[in-house]
């Protein structure tokens, strides 16, 4: 803990924190975020078979891989933590972490080093993906920037829905007046040929209905035209 006076947000993980500290501290954030993940499957209506799905899914990944995977089930899931504390969040891992009631209180009531949680639980699990403009046309970008849909599209909807594993669900996209379903896969893999007046999203399996001049039909994942 010396040299305070030089410590700033980039390098205050070199100079400030025990490395063993904060290995320790991803290990139980990560395992309160799949806590909260869980209890939104559950809040959600969702079966014992979805929770299961989801924790199977997870279960033999390192600390790192959950991270991702968290994150990217957020991404797809952003109700998942609307109006979760992340505060919270780290005090349940803080508590988790520490010996003694006295020193959970010493990184509790330690501003800097809340502060530099709070940032890491948030550039680790909210990472999402963003739509963005070039030349008229729109796009999806990666939370840090890799291009996962090129701009080529006069329309984009991403298709943010319950699922209950780690699915790619494919986006509705808009080419000469038509819609289609794509892959964000940074090759713009068409799903859905641009045939379509009309896609909706569902709010269950398949994912969404097409129309195509008066008839109306479903679509799944694949974008297979499919029955109810």
């Amino acid at each position: 803990m010396e040299n305070r006076n030089k410590i700033t947000q980039e390098n205050f993980e070199d100079v400030y924190v025990d490395k063993i500290e904060v290995k320790q501290i991803d290990k139980f954030v990560c395992a309160e975020m799949g806590r909260q993940i869980h209890r939104y499957i559950k809040g959600m209506s969702g079966t014992k078979t979805m929770m299961e799905n989801f924790e199977k899914a997870i279960s033999d990944l390192s600390v790192e891989e959950k991270e991702v995977a968290i994150a990217r089930y957020i991404n797809l899931n952003r109700k998942a933590v609307s109006g979760l504390d992340f505060k919270v969040v780290l005090a349940r891992a803080v508590a988790n972490y520490c010996d003694t009631f006295d020193y959970m209180l010493t990184i509790i009531n330690d501003k800097k080093r809340m502060a530099f949680y709070l940032d890491r639980i948030r550039s680790k699990y909210i990472r999402f993906q963003t739509i963005f403009e070039e030349q008229g046309k729109f796009g999806i970008k990666e939370y840090d920037g890799t291009i996962l849909v090129k701009p080529e599209y006069d329309f984009l909807r991403t298709c943010y829905v319950y699922v209950d594993d780690f699915m790619i669900i494919p986006i509705i996209a808009g080419k000469n007046g038509k819609l289609g379903l794509i892959f964000p896969d940074k090759d713009n893999t068409v799903v859905a040929d641009f045939i379509y007046d009309d896609i909706s999203l569902r709010d269950e399996y398949p994912y969404f209905e097409a129309r195509r001049g008066r008839k109306k039909v479903l679509l799944n994942e694949k974008g297979e035209e499919c029955s109810d």
